[in-house]
């Protein structure tokens, strides 16, 4: 609950809030980061054409770009897409730079957010034809509760 400053009143998060996950995402970079041995921070890059995107995490040297989701548990159908989305928003914006990048990473926080992209998968197939590798970073269990908690509350 957060405090309303005009009139002291508390205000509930709306359900679908997501500032929980939100908050992982740098502990999610610091986490792989360090396991690649590079700082990866948020960037916002610009197209030859002028189009915008906000990548979550980039090196220094523009060789690793990073989507993060903070999610625990399995993805719901339209949670599968968005790493789809991702990966081709990375695929994107790689090839809109002047020097390719050597890396783009989906980053998620439980093995079992990307189960579906695991034998099979059509997603699996398409993000690795995109040139994009998932990777698993595990959070402290505090952050994780969190994240389960906020789920439970979020409705879609």
């Amino acid at each position: 609950m957060t405090g309303d400053s005009a009139s002291g009143v508390g205000i509930e998060p709306h359900a679908s809030d997501s500032a929980e996950q939100r908050a992982a995402e740098p502990l999610m970079l610091k986490l792989l980061g360090d396991r690649l041995g590079r700082t990866l921070a948020p960037a916002s890059i610009t197209s030859q054409d002028g189009a915008t995107v906000r990548i979550d995490g980039v090196s220094p040297d523009g060789d690793v770009l990073v989507e993060c989701w903070a999610h625990q548990g399995p993805a719901k159908p339209a949670q599968q897409k968005k790493l789809v989305v991702d990966a081709v928003k990375l695929h994107w914006i790689a090839g809109e730079l002047s020097e390719r990048p050597d890396q783009l990473i989906l980053c998620v926080s439980d093995p079992a957010a990307v189960r579906h992209l695991q034998g099979r998968s059509w997603q699996r197939r398409a993000i690795a034809s995109l040139g994009v590798e998932v990777e698993v970073v595990v959070l402290p269990t505090d952050v994780t509760q969190r994240l389960t908690a906020v789920q439970r509350r979020q409705f879609r």
